[in-house]
């Protein structure tokens, strides 16, 4: 199984995660997991992505050392987690760098740009380049962060939306529709059938997350663009009027998603309004319902607003409630099970919402300084380039399109995620990349391409060197993603200009917005899902630099950390690309030799050990003065042991041998654990295993049913699938059998006689002759 972008499964509630993972278990299925940006919030966006195809209590032989010495030991890690110490989940209480890189250096190999750049690209008058096979030169082309400023004026819209009482307005919101599960009564008046049942229990799945996801959205939209956060506020302000109609009137409640699917990245570009139940979506009324920017909240009169709203909302109640078609697409519930608070938080934030309507007033493009600047950039600055703009809402992206096209702006294209192919977008927008140069006629082309991130993964968009961020991502990682849409093979270009809006009056206030939200949610504990991250620093210092259009700002370049093999091998080829005798010196020094240097002062003196193990398994141990492990992490090793070609030799210590011993017998017992891993627990390996040990037991129990040879014969067998794989067709074999529901007598049977006929599991010839070599070892003194 290959997935490309597997970042998309970070989130273990989703119903991708799991419909993938099934998969990988049913059909004990290898998997590759490609991205470019394999975790972005916490190393649990790691831990899920290992998840599809690793147990979370399956014995991995590595232990989340650090974390488990800062809960006192192994003892105290058990009684507070109550997880096997040796599994992925207790990797996933760790935040502890080094526990995580132990972990992925069995799972990962990764290469950064910077890595790249840096260790395999060549230089020329042009830049740094990689050549290929065929003598081509393919360049890095420099990104340079420009920033494009619109005014926020007494006069400009966008001053209206930034206003503390539009701000305090919407932290202020208590958002029940998202936290249903808040209002629930103790005792309701209505009997919980057991179809009602899991409705109920579903409600407090996403919990807090859905309302600080919700308080954020709305935030973002604010910044994205006026049009966009209007029509927000108004579908949210709608559908709680659904919610109070069928509250006030004693009638069902229907339920939109109430679960973690909400936070998937998939609906990124959606308003989460059109995920909640409001409009019966393929009737005739639609547009008269809903679809109408200028509602009467945009009146100068709330009341008037107020009265409208509850007309749209019980017509659209009474318009999916009757006919049945409409109606099987939500869960309902009697509103008898909610608590009196659910009514009066929804008509307080409905109110809130219409003044906040109200204040603003209807949007007058025309008016709209942020979007005059974007015109001015693709009709003077850059008039025949190629532009992609990028935008986190597909209200903005389609907002954009409508006035760019009033404009005169043609050859442009809108994508979002309701775009039925947005690949064949892509192709005409970049055909050359895209190898669809004889299929695009010049008459189709396109020069402008106004994007969701839908389009930031995936495609070939490298025809063009200019990309608009029209709103800057809270996931600051997102920048990288949309430039690197354009940075890749194929890229002619010696530069990619990404522009930035900013406001004219600086950073401050956008930073001071996210700021005032963020302890919104930190106040009601609220967390959001997503790829949402919260770095406060890293995340100004990027918007401070992006403003002042600092050079490498996009580059990425603090993500430098490849992994261990890879690290390991370049110190190796750096070396010995610099002095090429070295390798030959190196290569025919005899095992066991050693040396002895100074240690740093922070670091434990003792002895570093390096050890090819009977599995062929290099593998390195550190141990202190007293022979316990220092460190677990392999990564710390390799690094403590670096030193100059001039630093001066030391005597050994008289401990140094013992020590090494030492080292050789922890790195035997930690192979030992891990030698014997049976797999994945669906597997055909795992299975058999379990029901041999089970069938040894029964015997056990009842003696005469074996003989001692036949019991010896199973004995070994045992011992022989616990250590090695089984041969490719015993695995078909066995898979059958097991499918069809083999006892495990005819299963024990069945495999004494693979094992007679030498088909039973690969052991290579001299597997049990073959010993574990010191190759050498370093003292610290």
């Amino acid at each position: 199984v290959l997935i490309d972008e597997s970042h998309n499964l970070r989130n273990k509630e989703s119903k991708r995660w799991r419909a993938i993972r099934d998969y990988i278990a049913r059909n004990e299925s290898q998997c590759i997991l490609l991205s470019a940006t394999p975790y972005n919030k916490t190393y649990g966006d790691l831990a899920a992505q290992l998840g599809l195809f690793i147990p979370e209590d399956q014995d991995l032989g590595i232990r989340p050392e650090e974390y488990i010495q800062e809960c006192g030991g192994e003892p105290m890690f058990i009684a507070q987690h109550q997880c096997r110490v040796s599994s992925l989940a207790a990797f996933e209480k760790s935040d502890k760098a080094d526990d995580w890189r132990d972990l992925m250096r069995l799972y990962m190999v990764r290469r950064t740009r910077s890595f790249v750049m840096e260790h395999y690209a060549k230089a020329d008058a042009q830049g740094r380049y990689l050549e290929f096979a065929d003598g081509r030169r393919v360049h890095f082309p420099q990104r340079v962060p420009k920033t494009l400023t619109f005014a926020v004026e007494s006069r400009d819209p966008y001053a209206r939306l930034y206003e503390d009482q539009v701000v305090d307005a919407i932290n202020s919101l208590e958002l029940p529709r998202y936290g249903l599960a808040n209002y629930l009564e103790e005792a309701p008046n209505a009997q919980v059938t057991e179809e009602l049942a899991p409705v109920i229990a579903g409600l407090s799945r996403a919990g807090n997350r859905l309302m600080g996801f919700c308080r954020t959205n709305l935030f973002k939209r604010l910044e994205s663009a006026g049009p966009s956060f209007l029509t927000s506020l108004e579908r949210h302000a709608l559908r709680n009027y659904v919610f109070i109609h069928a509250l006030q009137s004693g009638q069902d409640i229907p339920l939109g998603p109430q679960n973690a699917e909400l936070l998937d990245s998939r609906f990124e570009d959606l308003d989460l309004e059109d995920m909640m139940p409001a409009e019966p979506s393929d009737t005739e009324d639609e547009e008269d319902l809903v679809g109408d920017h200028e509602m009467a909240a945009r009146t100068d009169s709330a009341r008037h607003a107020e009265a409208d709203y509850r007309a749209k909302a019980k017509a659209i109640y009474n318009a999916y409630s009757i006919d049945m078609s409409l109606r099987r697409r939500f869960k309902w519930l009697p509103c008898s099970v909610f608590a009196p608070t659910l009514l009066t938080d929804l008509q307080a934030d409905a109110r809130a919402l219409i003044k906040v309507l109200n204040h603003c007033g209807a949007w007058q493009p025309a008016e709209d300084a942020k979007l005059r600047a974007l015109t001015h950039l693709l009709q003077e600055r850059h008039p025949e380039d190629k532009v992609l703009v990028f935008t986190q809402f597909a209200d903005t992206a389609r907002y954009l399109g409508e006035q760019l096209a009033n404009a005169g702006i043609d050859r442009m294209e809108v994508v979002t995620g309701d775009t039925e192919d947005p690949t064949k977008v892509a192709w005409r927008f970049s055909p050359v990349s895209n190898g669809k140069r004889d299929q695009v006629l010049p008459a189709d082309e396109l020069r402008v391409l106004v994007s969701t991130d839908v389009l930031s993964e995936g495609q070939n968009l490298q025809d063009c060197a200019l990309v608009v961020n029209y709103d800057l991502p809270w996931a600051i990682i997102r920048l990288i993603q949309r430039a690197g849409r354009v940075d890749r093979i194929g890229q002619l270009a010696r530069r990619i200009v990404c522009y930035s809006f900013l406001p004219a009056d600086g950073v401050e206030r956008l930073i001071g917005l996210r700021a005032r939200v963020r302890q919104r949610l930190q106040e009601n504990s609220e967390v959001i899902g997503s790829d949402e991250t919260y770095l406060e620093g890293e995340e100004q210092s990027v918007i401070l630099n992006l403003y002042a259009e600092a050079s490498g700002v996009l580059d990425d370049k603090a993500d430098t950390e490849v992994d261990l093999a890879s690290y390991a091998y370049q110190i190796w080829k750096d070396a010995t690309d610099a002095e090429p005798a070295l390798a030959e010196q190196i290569e025919a020094l005899p095992n066991v030799v050693y040396a002895t240097k100074a240690h740093k002062p922070e670091a434990p003196k003792g002895v570093l050990v390096y050890m090819r193990t009977a599995q062929d398994n290099d593998t390195l141990a550190w141990m202190d003065e007293s022979g316990k492990p220092a460190t677990q992490s392999q990564r710390a090793i390799l690094e403590a042991a670096a030193c100059l070609p001039d630093t001066p030799p030391l005597e050994r210590t008289d401990r140094h041998h013992a020590l090494t011993q030492q080292g050789l017998q922890h790195i035997a017992e930690r192979e030992q654990a891990a030698g014997g891993a049976l797999g994945h627990p669906a597997s055909a390996r795992y299975r058999t295993y379990q029901r041999l040990q089970r069938h040894r037991q029964a015997i056990s129990e009842a003696p005469d049913l074996l003989t001692q040879e036949s019991l010896r014969l199973l004995d070994k067998a045992i011992e022989e699938i616990y250590h090695h794989p089984l041969h490719r067709e015993t695995r078909d074999t066995l898979n059958n059998h097991l499918r069809t529901g083999i006892n495990d007598r005819n299963l024990a049977d069945l495999v004494l006689r693979l094992r007679e006929e030498g088909r039973f599991c690969h052991v290579e010839p001299d597997q049990e002759q073959r010993d574990p070599k010191l190759i050498c070892s370093m003292g610290l003194v």
